[in-house]
């Protein structure tokens, strides 16, 4: 009888302990929220993200221009056949250097030979002539002062020593030529260069009426970079010089620039006065060493042109400045150091700067690096100097403000 009142009593205890531990742990709960609450209020949330920004400064840059170009060798000699006749003989090695005067092919000098021979026969046939009528000449004059013959003969034999003086020089322009055909029958080099193939084979006839071509000469260790500019941007610069807005240089440097990512200085030559009427477009040509033949006749290339400078412009790396179709925009960290979209006016490329024209002033901080870490827009930034380890710097800073909040 007693078991069934115990039972209930020991029930009873429980479940009074069990309601004290909720009691307890709730109370807990509440106590570490309130602590939760206090510590992230006076911890102040996040730190500001840490980005890279340079500080903005006036100074002169070249104004310079990428346009495409097309190589040219500094002299061009087409080898022709100045004479008639056959080639007997080639004899230089195709693609090699040679020299002016340098012979080049053999053709047939035979007939050219006897035609010489001829001549100077000719020629020997005239002094003779020449000469019996001058003593002719010679001895009638005294026979007419003593009036022994005509004075008609006297004439006739001065008018025959003329004649025959007249058909030496004949003759010997004949000899001279006919040693110009003997001549011209070995055909040499005009100029020195490099020679390419040969455009006629052993036996092949060659014609001088048809001055057929044997060879081309090319000079190469200088070579011709033609290329061309809009006529209007030659027209901005020229005015933009006058205006003073642009600096004039002492020598406009040019640059090539090789598939293989070599650059190659050159000089301006010229900048020619007339413009395409077909393309709007002017021509310009520069002189360029070419050590090793890096440059090929035909080839084409990328020319950099820098023909005047901008007193007084801001330089900006590319990655800095956001383009699009309303146009260019950059970020710029304010007295309280929240970030600004500012518009700017850009004037071109100077290798991997950005030239700015107008929208920036002097002394201004811009953003380069680290806006991925800006995840709320306008939210104040931690701004450090940018350089080329830009990209781990921001981290670098944040690492100890992080520690710190903890």
């Amino acid at each position: 009888m007693d078991h069934p009142a115990k039972t209930k009593k020991m029930n009873a205890a429980l479940h009074v302990a069990t309601l004290l531990t909720a009691v307890a742990a709730a109370a807990m709960l509440v106590a570490c929220g309130k602590n939760d609450a206090a510590g992230a209020h006076a911890g102040g949330g996040m730190p500001p993200a840490s980005v890279g920004v340079i500080t903005t400064a006036l100074q002169p840059v070249a104004v310079q221009t990428e346009l495409p170009g097309r190589v040219e060798a500094l002299r061009t000699a087409q080898v022709r056949a100045r004479v008639n006749g056959v080639i007997l003989k080639r004899l230089f090695t195709e693609g090699s250097e040679v020299k002016a005067g340098q012979p080049l092919f053999q053709i047939d000098p035979a007939p050219y030979q006897a035609q010489l021979d001829s001549a100077v026969a000719s020629l020997a046939r005239a002094e003779a002539n020449l000469a019996q009528a001058q003593s002719l000449a010679d001895r009638n004059k005294p026979l007419v002062e003593a009036k022994a013959i005509s004075q008609q003969e006297y004439l006739v034999s001065v008018a025959t020593a003329k004649q025959g003086l007249a058909d030496v020089s004949a003759a010997k322009a004949a000899v001279t030529t006919a040693k110009l055909s003997l001549d011209y029958a070995r055909v040499t080099a005009p100029i020195s260069g490099r020679i390419g193939r040969a455009l006629v084979t052993e036996g092949a006839l060659v014609s001088a009426a048809e001055a057929t071509q044997l060879a081309l000469v090319q000079q190469t260790s200088s070579v011709y970079v033609n290329f061309t500019r809009s006529a209007n941007e030659v027209q901005s610069l020229r005015q933009g010089l006058a205006q003073g807005r642009l600096q004039a240089v002492k020598q406009a440097a040019v640059r090539v620039l090789t598939d293989d990512g070599k650059e190659i200085a050159g000089k301006l030559l010229f900048t020619d006065l007339t413009v395409d009427p077909t393309s709007g477009q002017v021509t310009l040509r520069a002189e360029v060493p070419n050590a090793g033949e890096a440059l090929l006749p035909g080839q084409y290339v990328r020319v950099r042109i820098e023909q005047a400078a901008l007193p007084a412009a801001i330089l900006l790396p590319q990655q800095a400045v956001t383009r699009g179709s309303n146009g260019d925009t950059v970020l710029v960290v304010g007295a309280d150091n929240k970030p600004q979209p500012r518009p700017i006016k850009i004037a071109q490329a100077a290798g991997n700067q950005w030239v700015v024209l107008d929208g920036l002033k002097p002394g201004e901080k811009v953003i380069v690096d680290g806006f991925q870490k800006m995840m709320v827009p306008g939210a104040p930034v931690n701004p450090v100097p940018y350089s080329a380890s830009a990209a781990s710097a921001p981290a670098a800073a944040a690492a100890p403000a992080s520690a710190a909040s903890r």
